[in-house]
């Protein structure tokens, strides 16, 4: 529980009960409690509304790297075409020198 320990726990029950006393304790307890319940809820509410945001942005970024890959490849692919014309350009000008 919110990686507290057996001791650290006691010790904030006993500074409770002192600064309660046994009277007010209970109700200081229902508050609390209370004070959770709406802050998990609040955070349950939050989480299902982010969510979907969330997937659709993952999902847009997927399709962008996709595009970039896409590119990536393309340009690769030139770039190796204009070395090989580049490496047969001087092959078929000696070829005809020699004609």
């Amino acid at each position: 529980m919110f990686g507290l320990g057996a001791s650290e726990i006691l010790i904030i029950l006993v500074i409770a009960f002192l600064l309660f006393g046994p009277k007010q304790l209970p109700e200081v307890g229902r508050q609390v409690g209370k004070a959770i319940k709406g802050f998990k809820d609040t955070a349950e509410d939050l989480r299902k509304s982010v969510e979907p945001e969330l997937n659709m942005i993952q999902q847009e970024v997927k399709m962008v790297e996709q595009d970039f890959q896409a590119s990536m490849k393309e340009a690769e692919d030139e770039i190796t075409a204009a070395g090989r014309q580049q490496e047969e350009a001087p092959a078929s000008l000696a070829k005809s020198d020699h004609t």
